[in-house]
């Protein structure tokens, strides 16, 4: 297991990396840059002189000390003091033609100890009295004899290092500064990470309540504003939760209640066997049908089965759905209007989940129809398109919101679930189901076709 680090830690130690990092890149490339570009300028301008020298002892001229012409000219290297010197080949100083005859002499040693040949261009030389670049070559005058061109640039070596030393102090102070923001910004970070860890699991432990929470951050507020939606969501869960146990409490202990009165009746002789023995019948009928329909809204509630590629027409399940009402409309003498597709209206949902959404929405239309029930089922624009609609009273205003709520009953309803079985199929194979009034109720079912593309593309 790695270790673990407060963020504050790790956010202090990035930016103070990243600050010490860029600094000392910074200060490499200038010193890289300067070293580079004052010897490329010395040693250039070196060779000029030396070949100015060279030219001027060809001629048999002695150029006097204190004078060189060369250091006149504008784009020399500020501070660089050109300077010349003959020696001998054993590197024993002869004589000096531009320059201080003590640096000449220090020089002179310098080249004899290290045994520097002619030829030798741009050395850097560090002595006692200061840094100094030089150059040897054939004296062009006398054969026994060296040139040795030097330039002191000690002015320029303590230029780079006072700049070194300003680039180091702003180093050390550019970190102290990274460690003080970087502090300063890990807190500030930190605490709201804490304050919505702190949320979170007030969450977890089960108390739903929500939070004012502001931050700065934009990122951590839309963060605190998802948690708060979450608690608002999980207190909606919790309360239809509680509602729904309720509900099937109420639906569970009223056929239970019969069944055991009509049982008891039976055993104290107080009751006709045959006739309790239809009301337990029938009490363990409705009691079955209404686990197997909580059952089946479970599993709804999961969403469309993996890898249904099953189709139906829905025309036929409409047919089936109306014949097994056949009886209750007979009885209530109801008529049946069909508005139906020439052709197939088929998308991908399973025929047993077809037969229970338009069942129930059949059924619930016998239940409140005066005179007829209009059924229609069409294919437009890549959708199936299925309305149910009966000549009833229509739904109340107040139950229309909620209509398709688990356990919600309206007037004249069973138990409350046949509508939320319907719209759990719809949605579970990603169609819809609605509702409204237009002379009696109207539901409309719609599902995609597959392969169809909408018409008006």
């Amino acid at each position: 297991m790695k270790k673990q680090r407060h963020i504050r830690t790790r956010l202090t130690l990035a930016i103070m990396g990243l600050s010490c990092t860029v600094l000392i890149v910074v200060m490499l490339a200038f010193n890289i840059a300067v070293r580079s570009h004052i010897r490329s300028m010395v040693s250039a301008q070196l060779s000029e002189v030396t070949q100015s020298v060279s030219d001027d002892r060809l001629a048999g001229d002695r150029l006097p000390k204190g004078d060189m012409r060369f250091d006149d000219r504008p784009d020399r290297v500020p501070g660089a003091e050109y300077s010349a010197a003959v020696l001998t080949e054993d590197g024993i100083l002869k004589a000096v033609l531009h320059g201080n005859d003590a640096v000449a002499q220090e020089l002179a040693r310098y080249v004899s100890d290290h045994e520097l040949s002619a030829g030798t261009e741009g050395r850097v030389v560090s002595l006692d009295s200061g840094t100094y670049t030089i150059s040897v070559l054939q004296d062009p005058k006398e054969a026994d004899s060296r040139l040795m061109i030097y330039a002191d640039v000690t002015s320029i070596t303590a230029f780079t290092q006072q700049v070194n030393v300003i680039l180091l102090i702003v180093v050390l102070a550019a970190v102290v500064i990274s460690v003080l923001l970087s502090r300063r910004f890990a807190r500030s970070f930190a605490r709201p990470v804490q304050t919505l860890s702190g949320f979170a699991a007030q969450i977890g432990s089960g108390k739903l309540d929500q939070r004012e929470l502001a931050f700065r951050d934009a990122e951590f507020q839309q963060l605190a504003d998802s948690m708060n939606g979450m608690v608002r969501e999980l207190n909606d869960a919790k309360q239809k939760q509680e509602t729904f146990f309720q509900n099937v409490s109420h639906e569970l202990r009223t056929p239970l209640t019969s069944i055991r009165g009509n049982a008891e009746g039976i055993v104290y002789g107080v009751i006709e066997p045959q006739k309790a023995a239809r009301v337990i019948l029938s009490e363990s009928d409705k009691l079955g049908g209404m686990v197997e329909d909580i059952l089946y809204l479970s599993r709804m509630g999961r969403g469309r089965p993996e890898g249904c590629t099953e189709t139906v027409d829905l025309r036929e399940v409409l047919s089936l759905c109306v014949s097994e009402q056949h009886t209750e409309a007979e009885r209530k003498a109801l008529h049946f209007a069909f508005d139906f597709d020439d052709d197939p209206v088929m998308p991908a949902i399973r025929e047993q989940d077809a037969q229970r959404l338009f069942g129930n929405l059949i059924s619930n239309a016998v239940r409140y129809a005066d005179k007829e029930i209009r059924l229609s089922c069409h294919s437009i624009g890549g959708r199936a398109i299925v309305r149910v609609a009966d000549d009833g009273s229509g739904i109340a205003e107040e139950d229309l919101p909620h209509i398709f709520e688990r356990f919600y009953k309206g007037k004249d309803g069973k138990h409350g679930i046949g509508l939320a079985i319907a719209r759990s199929v719809a949605e579970a194979y990603h169609g819809s189901l609605r509702a409204w009034n237009e002379h009696g109720a109207v539901f409309e079912a719609v599902f995609p076709i597959a392969g169809q593309q909408d018409s008006s593309n």
